[in-house]
This record gives structure tokens, sequence and C-alpha cells, in this order.
């Protein structure tokens, strides 16, 4: 009903929008019909562009007014403003049915720039090839007098991006060698300034030369780091040529392409190298993909350089290093391509680190270097593992805080965590470090993890990342803790008395009695020989920051990470490993960070996990029993990690069994049985009203199965199960019981311990029921987590209580 009625309003105001807007395109083809496109036309076409970028639903023009916006935007007396409002609107609106655009007869360079983002905003491939054509055909040629090709590299840029596969071969060496003659050969001489006119103008003087970022006279060749005040249009031609550098090289720097006449090539080679093939500085003949790669070396060459002066301003700064990172990168491309650069470059870049490395702000630069060493080490011949070693030790322990270095980070571990396996033991070793991006990252990095966790785990690293998972929240808050720590004054950072307790989390930082365990904490590679109980404490201090929000959000993303965490090792789990981990789930079930969502969210997969681990090693009962009857004899547990101690029971009877372990013994039955007698007992003997706890039915009901379970693989233990069932309908039918549960739960223990008891009346039967081979262990006889009874137990219950009227038999 109220949906109807929504459907209903919204319809009604989409058709009131819409009328509205017929009015207002009305007027608007009334202003561009008119004589003059003046500021009342180019404001009510900004108002139009704005109302069809913002809508939500589909919204058509009308069609002829679509067709005056294409006459519009092609007209020769059209302003600039009102064409590029025009294209932005039928940008907007794309795909459009009623575009009648094309490129093919234009030739002023703005107006293809503009018609030809209209018509790459419709999507279609062959529209975009024949854009990609056109843009080619007038850069070949000549363009007239104050056209610039300025405007079409981006067109390019976009044509290469949507459908690369439209340029050939022929195509992409005439713009090849285009681009490497605008890297190469730029003025370098500033361009004239515009005089703005009138009798208080300035004289335009000479232009001089651009100048380097620290203000030095540029003595070599143009490049994008050079200044000046004003700039030539093959200068914006050499910048823009950069920006699309790297992007043609990786679409054709290195791979033939299909043309026309692809399959006669007698035709092809000798005519088409004779007209584009290049000398290159050293007198050989290249060809025009050699020829770029040559001068773009050149070029990145010439940005490194630059990179190492002081520059007058700021962004100049910020300009240098993205520059530097652009260049770097290109020139690993280019070496990928062609080998014979590798130790021009390997040189140069040994140079470039030894530079860059005890420089903090240029941290994101090493990624590149380091990726370069990566692709080329069979070739390089210096010390990569010092590379590698700054990279992953030091940079996140001191840029873990920075949002876009991280994500950049950890991108480069997870697209080149194949090669570090082969290669270096480092990335391995500095696990550790890699999760202080996560945690102080945790959302928009979870993902980049969850692709990352596979490829850090294998049985070396297994049990430290699950102590490292679990303890995730707690990094978060002593890195902000060490964050704050580190912008504290010099003279608040002094050491403080041993003595005295410290008060805050800030004091404990610099507190000896908790210095060590803040250090193992930030650590900064693996320590598997250190035990994580020195964290107890820690943990405790650092409860004061389990409210942050950043604490918080990382503590959202353990549970993600750890049911993954399982799944992994899972795959390569020995029983060694796995009686490891069951102990230590065990143990740190006891030892979280207090955050209760966290809490309930870490219990629910540990013990979802518990039954998987116990189910592919079974032994784990037998071999870790010692730690298993010290958990499954704690009452506190069976209320406190009801999920996790209920799933530990359940383990117990299923696989407490010579069925499983020929090792298992009578007397190690016994053992578990009396551990969770007196477990039962506690929990279902009767107390005052007031006093009564709550346990959840389903551990009730699994403990009393377990108990049936191995009395069935210990005999002598019946009579005490049996009369212990027997007593269950006293508990049940307690004034003081029933305050706390609800009918239809005591109605359900009820039932489960009569049937139980009717089992035992038949131990043999009760022993193939509650004890079949291992190989029919996972029956539907043995499922009773925290489902209804099996269907064996009501078998046997209906053939010991016959149905009434009926005699006994």
């Amino acid at each position: 009903m109220f949906t109807a009625a929504a459907e209903s309003f919204l319809k009604q105001a989409r058709e009131i929008q819409e009328e509205e807007l017929r009015r207002f395109t009305s007027r608007v083809a009334a202003l561009l019909q008119g004589p003059e496109l003046g500021a009342e036309a180019a404001d009510c076409l900004q108002r139009l562009h704005l109302t069809v970028a913002a809508t939500k639903y589909p919204r058509r023009l009308d069609g002829k007014f679509v067709e005056l916006l294409q006459t519009v935007l092609c007209s020769s007396k059209s302003p600039a403003q009102i064409q590029v409002l025009c294209a932005a609107i039928l940008r907007e609106m794309s795909p459009c049915n009623e575009l009648i655009l094309s490129c093919d007869k234009i030739q002023d360079a703005k107006l293809l720039s503009l018609v030809s983002s209209v018509l790459l905003a419709q999507g279609n491939k062959k529209v975009v090839s024949a854009v990609g054509q056109h843009v080619i055909k007038v850069l070949e040629g000549r363009l007239p007098e104050g056209q610039s090709a300025r405007y079409l590299l981006p067109v390019l840029s976009n044509v290469i991006s949507l459908s690369p596969e439209s340029l050939t071969e022929e195509q992409t060496n005439v713009v090849s060698k285009k681009m490497a003659d605008w890297l190469r050969h730029a003025s370098i001489q500033q361009g004239v300034t515009q005089s703005s006119g009138g009798f208080f103008s300035p004289r335009s003087r000479q232009p001089g030369p651009v100048t380097e970022v620290d203000g030095a006279v540029a003595t070599d060749f143009f490049t994008v780091l050079s200044v000046g005040q004003c700039y030539t249009q093959d200068q914006w031609l050499n910048m823009q040529a950069f920006s699309m550098l790297r992007k043609w090289l990786l679409c054709y720097g290195d791979k033939e392409l299909k043309t026309p006449s692809s399959d006669d090539k007698s035709g092809m080679d000798s005519s088409v190298m004779s007209v584009v093939s290049t000398t290159s500085t050293s007198g050989v003949l290249l060809s025009p993909k050699e020829y770029l790669r040559e001068k773009a070396f050149e070029y990145c060459q010439r940005l490194i350089e630059q990179s190492d002066r002081r520059p007058l301003k700021k962004n100049d700064g910020d300009l240098q290093k993205a520059c530097l990172i652009e260049a770097v990168t290109i020139m690993d491309i280019i070496c990928k391509q062609d080998s014979s650069y590798v130790h021009r470059a390997i040189s140069f870049l040994s140079t470039l680190y030894g530079r860059i490395c005890g420089d903090a702000s240029y941290a994101r630069a090493v990624l590149p270097v380091a990726q370069f060493f990566l692709n080329h080490s069979e070739m390089a011949t210096v010390d990569s593992d010092a590379i590698y070693e700054h990279l992953f030790i030091d940079i996140p322990a001191q840029h873990f805080h920075n949002p876009s270095l991280a994500f950049e980070f950890v991108q480069f571990c997870k697209d080149n965590s194949q090669l570090f396996t082969e290669t270096s033991s480092i990335f391995k070793q500095s696990f550790p470090n890699l999760f202080k991006f996560l945690a102080w990252n945790s959302p928009p990095l979870i993902s980049e993890f969850v692709d990352l966790l596979p490829v850090l785990l294998d049985a070396g690293t297994a049990i430290e990342i699950f102590h490292l998972l679990l303890d995730l929240p707690c990094l978060t808050a002593a890195l902000d803790i060490q964050l704050k720590s580190a912008a504290l004054p010099p003279s608040k950072r002094a050491a403080n008395n041993p003595a005295v307790k410290p008060a805050t989390c800030m004091e404990a930082f610099r507190h000896p009695l908790y210095k060590s365990m803040f250090q193992y904490l930030l650590r900064t590679s693996s320590t598997p020989e250190d035990a994580p109980e020195r964290l107890i404490p820690l943990r405790q201090l650092l409860g004061s920051l389990a409210s942050s929000p950043r604490v918080v959000q990382c503590s959202e993303t353990v549970p993600v990470l750890l049911e993954l965490f399982f799944r992994v090792v899972a795959e390569f789990a020995d029983g060694p490993l796995i009686n490891q981990l069951v102990v230590l789930l065990l143990q740190r079930s006891d030892q979280l960070y207090e955050i209760p969502a966290f809490k309930d969210e870490v219990y629910r997969v540990l013990s979802s996990q518990l039954v998987v681990l116990c189910s592919l090693h079974p032994a784990v009962i037998v071999e870790a029993s010692t730690e298993i009857l010290e958990f499954s004899g704690m009452v506190s547990n069976a209320q406190n990690k009801e999920a996790i101690f209920t799933q530990m029971v359940w383990a117990i009877g299923e696989y407490m069994s010579a069925s499983y372990d020929k090792r298992c013994t009578v007397e190690q039955i016994n053992e578990f049985f009396e551990t969770l007698e007196v477990v039962l007992f506690e929990i279902t003997q009767l107390r005052p009203l007031a006093s009564i706890p709550h346990y959840a039915p389903s551990t009730i009901s699994v403990l009393m199965a377990t108990l049936t379970k191995l009395a069935a693989r210990s005999q002598d233990l019946i009579p005490r199960v049996s009369m212990f069932l027997s007593k269950m309908r006293t508990f049940v039918q307690s004034p003081a019981v029933t305050s706390v549960y609800c009918e239809t739960d005591l109605e359900e223990l009820q039932m489960r311990a009569t049937e139980l008891s009717n089992l035992l009346k038949m131990p043999d039967v009760a022993q193939f029921v509650l004890t079949p081979p291992a190989g029919v262990g996972s029956t539907r006889f043995q499922r009773e987590v925290n489902d209804s009874l099996p269907f064996a137990l009501r078998i046997v219950t209906h053939l010991l209580e016959p149905a009434a009227g009926c005699m006994p038999w």
C-alpha cells in the first residue's frame, strides 16, 4: 500500500520536473537561435548542464533541441564558452540516439576536440575507431595557421584507453615519431605573454629562457619540470606527450599491430620504414618505436636529474616527486621492452636510490625503484636486498599513517607477491610491519589484505599471524600512542621513573615496565620465538582506547580476515600445527581486547573453526588433552564463551574414541567424563531463585549427549549418566529454573534427557549409534550440536515407550 503510494508520488514529481524542463529548454532554444549568444545564453546552458548532470534517472531532451545543440556546437560563429557547454550537455546525455555528429570533415583542432569528446562518450567501438583514425589523419597533416595539436592529444589518449586496437601499425609509428620529437625538441625559450592592451600595459619584452625549479637558467632540453611565465605550443605538446607516454608505451611500445594490409607485408616494410624511421643520436637507424624509447629514456633521465634541485615553491616540490615516480616507472617499461637499456638504468637508479633512501618525503618514489630492481633482478649487479629491506622495514614503520602511500604499498606487495616469494625472504619476514598499514587504514585496505593474506601464510608464519590478527585492534591503539608520543616536545619525552606506575598510556609508552611490550607489538619483522603472553598487561592498559573510532573500525575487519586465515591454513596444516592452533584458540579466547562486539564476533569465528580443525585432525583431542581438559573443566567458560565451549565439548564427544585414534584409552575417556560431569552438575544444581545463572540450553544438551557418548565407550560409566539423566525432570520442573528458561527450551532438555536415558538401556545399540566407525562419523546420527536429537534416538524412544493403548513388548 505504502509502496504504491510512494511510486505514484514519485511519478507525479517526475512529470512535474519533465514539464518544467520542457519549458526551460524552450527558453534556451530561443536564446540559441537568437542573433547573439551572450551571457544569458551561457548562464542558461550552465543551469541546463547542472540539471542534466544531477538527474538520477534517465532524462531525455527533445530531439529537435538536441539537434540544435549539435548545430550550435559545430557553428564557427558560436563563442568558445557556448561550444564547451553544448558539448558538456551532449556528453551527459550519452548514449544519445538523436546524435548526428561526425568528426570526418572537421579540421579545427579545438572543435575536433569538443566533438570527439561527445562521440567517445557514446561508448561505441566503431565510433571510437573513427575518431582515432581522423585525429591521426589531422596530426599527420599540417595544421592551419593558429591551430595546435595540443587539443588533440587528450582525445588520442582517450581513444587508446577505450579501444587501443583501433589504431594501425602505420598510425602508431607516425604518432611515436611525433611524440619523440615533442619530448626532445621543444623550445627552451619562454612563450610571449599576451598583452592586455591599454595605455598602462607594459611593453612586451623578448621572452627569456625557461628556468629550473631552483631558479637557475635551463641549459638542457625542456621538460615538464621546466619553469616559465608563459609556454609555447611545442612546450605544451611536450608536457602532454609526457602525460600520456606511459600509456602509449604499454599499448604500442612492444607489440605488433594489425594493419589493413597485414596479410601482405611485402609492400609495407620498405616504404613505411623509409618514411618514418629516424637516425638516433649514435647514428643508428631506428624504427619509430625504438626512436621513441630512446628519446623517452633521455627525457626520464633529465627528469630524475631535475628532481635533485631544491624547488623555490612547495608545489614545484610535489610536482618533482610525482614526475620522478613517473620517470622511473617509464624507464622500467622501456627496459622490459628493450633489455639494452637495463645496464644504463641500473647505474642511474642506483645513484637515485642512494640519494632518496634517507629522505622521508621521497618514500613513495622508493616503490618504482624497488619495482625496477625486482623486474630486472637477474641483470642487476647491486645489492637489491638492501633496497627491499629499506622498503619493508623502514617505510611501513614510518609512514603507516599516510593513506595514499599505504594503498600504493599494499597494492605493490599484492602485485609482486609471487616475485618476492621467489627472490627474497624479506617480504614474508616483514609481515608484522605490513599489518601496520591495515591496522591504521582498516576499511580502505581490507580487500587488498584479503588477497595478500594467503600469500603471507605458511606453516612457519601461521601461528604468529594468528596472534597478530587477534591483536590488530591493540596494534591500532599502540600506533596511535606512538604517533602522539613522537609529536611531544623533547622535554616531555624523558623516560619515566621505573618505581612509579604509569597513569596513562602515553606515560606507559616510555615506561621501562611496558617498553618491551610496545616494542614487541610494534615490531618490524617476524619473531616467532617470542611469547605473545607478554602482551596481557598491555591489552589491559590499552583498554582506555577501546572506544576510539579508528580502533573500533580496525576491530570490525578482524573476523573477516580470521575466517580467511582458517580457510587458507586448512589447506596445508598438518597434525602438529592443528594441535598448536586448537590450544592457542582456547587460550586466546581469554586474551582478547576488551571491545564487546569484537569479542562476540571473534568467539563466533573461533567456535565455528574449532570444529573444522578437529575434523581435520581428530587426534588433537588425545594429543592436546591436557589443555582441552583445562578449558572444558572451567564452568565459567560455559557461560562466558558459550559457543567455543559448546563446540569443544561436542568435539570431545565426537572424536574421543578409538575409532578415530587408537591411542585413546578407557582411562582418558574416564578422565574427560569426570571433568564434564562436574561441569554439568555445577550447571544443573538447584540454587536459590535470585542466584541461578543462565546457561545456553544447547550447552546443557551437548554436555548430556557427550557424557552419554563417553559412557557408551566406557560402559562402567553408564549407571552414573543414567542416574544424572533421570534427575533432569526435577531440574526442569524447579521454579527457580522455570523462571530463567522458556518452556520450549525446558521441554527440549527433558526430551533429550529421556531419549539419551532410553538409549543407554541398550548399551550395544548405544555404542553403535553414538560411536560409529570413523568412516561414517559425519552421518546424520552424529550431528547434534545445536539441532534436534538424532533420528536414531527417536527410534529407540519409540521402541522403549510404545504409544498409549499398545501392549508393551
